[in-house]
């Protein structure tokens, strides 16, 4: 990969040039398929793995495993885009679309096939991501509708930074922001009437294994998860001006002013036995839980880890049958009402 350009430089379709941005720090901001996995499967809620960890994440290291996942969750991400343009109904003219905490713009990409007459904007705090961004719209033939925005949230959210959109996507990143309704609210302030909000911020923990190993003590995912959810929790308490919130995501939505709001979840599901893409991205995350888990696992549970995650073993993640991905992501959206 060539080395990072610096984003500040990219201009979107209009011709302008993105606001002068802070110096270059990793936004605290989640991205589709990142590295933590609050009920999702690539490393954060994002129904992908689902690891919560604190945002001290080097995302540029990451960037490699965040686009590989983002391209093994491409059914779901297709699906949530075609559903997101139904919503919007036929007759709506796209214009404008956001990706808040784009990462490496693999939902970004998707959102300008699903809306050829959209401008789609990738919006991130991590210069690598955003040159990823835009490699990936060069290979696919989008660099005339797709661009980057290299901003730092919560900061970057001030009214009119980002300019107005239509469609305002952002999936496992609200949840990365101390105040989350205070979050909700600002994006909402981006929507042209008619347009929509969509958050990808709920569904279940992937599943990938049986629950008895035939090794080990039965339920390692199940204890997996909890260790996850504390990890998430601190990680949220962490966060500058955190705000204790009831995650009622539509109710989030109304409080910001949205009408019609509603869910829909997207299933991503690959049977075993798993592909290699599939089990590459397994493995890369249960290695970085093995990694982080802190004496969080007893001495049974991470040996059971390491025998999984031995590519010479006949009953690890690489070799053996039953390995299997079960992912669900739920969408939260709704629009601002027309005046």
């Amino acid at each position: 990969m060539n080395a990072p350009k610096d984003p500040a430089q990219h201009h979107d379709r209009s011709g302008r040039a993105p606001a002068p941005a802070p110096a270059p720090a990793p936004a605290p901001a989640h991205r589709h398929g990142d590295a933590h996995t609050h009920g999702h499967t690539d490393g954060h809620r994002h129904g992908h793995a689902h690891h919560a960890v604190a945002d001290d994440l080097d995302w540029e290291l990451l960037a490699g495993h965040l686009e590989a996942s983002g391209e093994l969750h491409l059914p779901a991400h297709r699906a949530a885009a075609a559903r997101l343009r139904e919503l919007l109904g036929g007759g709506r003219e796209v214009r404008r679309v956001l990706d808040i905490g784009s990462g490496p713009g693999v939902m970004t990409c998707v959102l300008a096939e699903a809306f050829p007459e959209a401008e789609v904007v990738a919006v991130d705090g991590t210069p690598a991501l955003l040159d990823r961004a835009l490699a990936r719209a060069g290979r696919l033939g989008l660099s005339g509708r797709v661009g980057v925005r290299h901003t730092r949230l919560p900061e970057g959210l001030a009214d009119g930074a980002l300019g107005a959109a239509d469609l305002v996507w952002s999936s496992k990143a609200v949840h990365h922001l101390g105040d989350q309704q205070g979050a909700l609210d600002a994006l909402a302030r981006v929507l042209r009437p008619g347009g929509m909000l969509a958050v990808a911020e709920g569904g279940l923990p992937v599943r990938f294994l049986p629950r008895d190993l035939g090794f080990g003590r039965p339920g390692l995912q199940a204890r997996l998860d909890a260790l996850q959810e504390d990890r998430y929790q601190a990680m949220r308490a962490g966060l500058p001006g955190s705000v204790p919130v009831a995650e009622d995501w539509p109710a989030m939505l109304r409080r910001a002013g949205l009408t019609g709001v509603g869910a829909f979840t997207t299933l991503l599901d690959l049977p075993a036995p798993l592909g290699e893409p599939g089990r590459d991205f397994l493995h890369s995350q249960l290695t970085r839980l093995r990694d982080a888990s802190d004496g969080s696992l007893d001495a049974l549970d991470l040996e059971t880890l390491d025998r999984l995650l031995d590519p010479a073993a006949a009953q690890g993640l690489r070799r053996r049958p039953d390995v299997f991905l079960l992912s669900a992501a739920t969408v939260f959206a709704g629009k601002r009402p027309v005046l």
